[in-house]
């Protein structure tokens, strides 16, 4: 399956994967003002078997097939001490 990453331009680590290049159509509107003109990063061939660094490849799989989009939000902050 064939996703396209897009990186938002307001919120650090926070990454958009579309179904479709340059649809935004599935994304929900409450969403869009992280993505005002966004980035394109890449385009992913996603496979069961591939690895991602923050995400369940699995998981992104079925929220593009269901949603047509996947949101990956920036990690936890944790305090140092």
């Amino acid at each position: 399956m064939k996703c396209y990453v897009y990186r938002s331009r307001k919120q650090d680590e926070m990454y958009l994967f579309l179904k479709n290049k340059d649809d935004f159509s599935a994304v929900p509107p409450e969403l869009m003002p992280h993505f005002v003109n966004p980035v394109f990063v890449f385009e992913l061939e996603l496979t069961p078997q591939r690895k991602l660094a923050r995400a369940d490849v699995t998981t992104v799989m079925q929220s593009l097939e269901d949603q047509g989009f996947y949101l990956q939000v920036p990690p936890p902050k944790t305090a140092l001490g």
